[in-house]
């Protein structure tokens, strides 16, 4: 008889907290938010505070499969269970390929954030060197990948409280900047809330949406949580507090603190604001957050890939399936950890040694749009659920209750339909759209011949 694989139930409370928020902040704040902010003005608050609750909406639909469940290893084998094999198939495999891509741009980027004290050093040097320290973290247990998000996750909300007290300050004793003065009328000072109309707000969503991707991340976490029933809901109850005071609180300092047509859209607008309050070393310091924010995401893609290898490789029979679902001494997926390293290795390395960046941003992007589906399995997974517990009936059994379903799933199901519709007004993001609807499907025929197989042998 097969011996059952179980994960070492590790992570603490603290350590899904503080991963669940690495998940929610990216590079992109800290580097992007002056792109972003000229995208919409002032509006892009509000931008982030819908999608912010339709991603809270998302988190907790995938609370309630992850709680029903406790011995399922990701969220990905709930989506094979209700919405069918091929679906489970072709999820977990662009899942898969998706946290490699991420990996390999924050990789990439570990090295150009490096040439900032070292301009000389090539940069594929410091980005394998990440890739094999952090392989190496992973291999020893989880709570050291815990430990190391924790403190990776901190770093950048230090950066993100930081910048907020000073806005505040700033704010109450009216600071002189090249614009004018900081206070919160700069909100509307330079053409009111929404300087670039109807349009320019609608076409944020697709830019703000995807600053929230790992946010599900939480959903491979749990099969390694020392108290799930605990720890998750807490993590995914937090998420819509951690959104305003990160996200929105970090935009309205910087938007009180200069208009925001001031603000430097090439440039950290950090860097910016503590340069001109008399931080002599800003760019470094914020160069230092985005190092570790980048190092950060290569952390939880290794961890991820490396769950995800073992989830789509359970119990089937192949010699390869059989490596990659099999954990180490120390209860982690060891092959699959090993065989994710090596491809986000060769990636970069092709990356930088023959350099098309045209190539490299359209993966990024193609798997970038694939979080729609992903997203959206996950919601119409949980819609079934629903229905096969109301034919049971065990709805009173259910202790993490989805708020207003079904009528909530259908708002996130509609949410993502309308971001698919907002890339269809710019060629590069219909493009994007079009060849992940492309490789979603080639990836269903595979699913389809492939299962075809194994129930004829």
């Amino acid at each position: 008889m097969e011996q059952k694989q179980e994960y070492s139930r590790s992570l603490k409370s603290r350590h899904v907290q503080l991963i669940a928020i690495g998940g929610t902040i990216g590079t992109g704040l800290f580097l992007g938010a002056g792109q972003t902010i000229h995208l919409a003005g002032p509006s892009i608050i509000l931008a982030y505070l819908i999608t912010g609750i339709m991603c809270f909406l998302l988190m907790r639909a995938m609370g309630e499969l992850l709680l029903s469940d406790l011995d399922t290893h990701s969220f990905i084998e709930f989506i094979a269970r209700y919405l069918g094999k091929e679906i489970g198939y072709i999820t977990g495999w662009t899942y898969w390929i998706c946290w490699i891509t991420i990996a390999m741009a924050e990789v990439t980027a570990v090295g150009l954030y490096m040439q900032f004290w070292f301009p000389n050093l090539p940069p594929w040097i410091p980005g394998l060197i990440a890739i094999v320290l952090l392989l190496c973290a992973n291999l020893i247990t989880v709570k050291l990948f815990g430990e190391m998000e924790f403190w990776f996750s901190l770093i950048k909300i230090i950066a993100i409280v930081a910048l907020i007290i000073a806005g505040i300050i700033l704010v109450i004793i009216k600071f002189e900047t090249p614009a004018g003065h900081a206070t919160v009328a700069n909100l509307v000072s330079e053409g009111g809330f929404f300087p670039k109309g109807l349009k320019g707000f609608v076409l944020s969503f697709q830019m703000v949406t995807f600053s929230f991707i790992g946010i599900e991340m939480i959903g491979v976490t749990a099969s390694e949580a020392e108290n799930p029933t605990k720890v998750i809901p807490k993590a995914i109850n937090e998420i819509p507090l951690r959104i305003i005071i990160f996200y929105v609180g970090s935009l309205i300092a910087l938007m009180c603190i200069y208009p925001w047509n001031y603000i430097t859209a090439s440039e950290s607008p950090f860097v910016q604001v503590f340069s001109h309050i008399g931080v002599a070393t800003a760019a470094g310091i914020i160069n230092f957050v985005v190092l570790t924010a980048a190092a950060s995401a290569c952390n939880s893609s290794l961890f991820t890939t490396g769950r995800m290898m073992f989830s789509l490789n359970y119990r089937n029979k192949s010699k390869f399936a059989k490596k990659m679902s099999t954990l180490s001494k120390q209860q982690v997926p060891a092959n699959g950890l090993v065989f994710s390293a090596l491809v986000i290795a060769l990636a970069v390395m092709a990356n930088f040694f023959i350099p098309n960046t045209e190539l490299f941003t359209f993966i990024s992007s193609v798997a970038t749009t694939c979080f729609l589906f992903i997203w959206g399995a996950i919601v119409v997974a949980h819609l079934r659920y629903k229905r096969e517990l109301k034919k049971s009936g065990q709805v009173q059994a259910v202790k993490f209750k989805m708020p207003l379903y079904p009528v909530s799933n259908y708002l996130v199901l509609i949410f993502l339909a309308f971001i698919a519709v907002v890339m269809c007004f710019n060629t590069t993001t219909l493009i994007a759209l079009i060849s992940a609807v492309a490789w979603l499907i080639g990836l269903y025929i595979v699913g389809k011949i492939k299962h075809k197989k194994q129930a004829e042998n």
